[in-house]
């Protein structure tokens, strides 16, 4: 098989998948693609590659912008995402300006804490799913 046909048919299944994804899944998607860029901006910065820092922070944060513009505003706690959001900005436009891999590193930490609690709500929500009564009409 080529490199091209393996790379096509590799775009095909992650087109797919992304296709077939929920909601909650692309979510899940979005963070693991901000993880993965900023860890490639961590090596990017030891490696004294300042085009590849540069290039891996900004698709870091047009991740978290994204993340940040589809919030659904009608539920309270979305205020709070957007609030994380702006601060990981700023960090990551700081961590750009100055290629410190202490400020990428603390970002990384927080999108890992994000991501894992986003998994864990993915988790609970799938344990309690709406055709499921948590009281029966029996008992009420």
């Amino acid at each position: 098989m080529t490199s091209s046909n393996a790379y096509a048919q590799y775009s095909q299944y992650a087109n797919n998948k992304i296709m077939s994804a929920s909601p909650a899944e692309l979510t899940l998607m979005l963070y693991e693609g901000a993880i993965k860029f900023c860890n490639m901006a961590i090596i990017a910065v030891d490696q004294k590659n300042i085009e590849k820092a540069n290039s891996d922070i900004i698709h870091t944060e047009r991740i978290i912008q994204y993340l940040s513009d589809t919030l659904d505003t009608k539920y309270p706690v979305a205020k709070d995402f957007d609030n994380v959001y702006t601060y990981l900005m700023q960090r990551l436009v700081l961590a750009n300006a100055s290629k410190d891999k202490t400020i990428l590193e603390e970002v990384l930490g927080h999108l890992h804490m994000m991501r894992d609690t986003w998994k864990k709500v993915m988790t609970a929500n799938a344990a309690h799913k709406p055709d499921e009564a948590v009281v029966s009409d029996t008992e009420i």
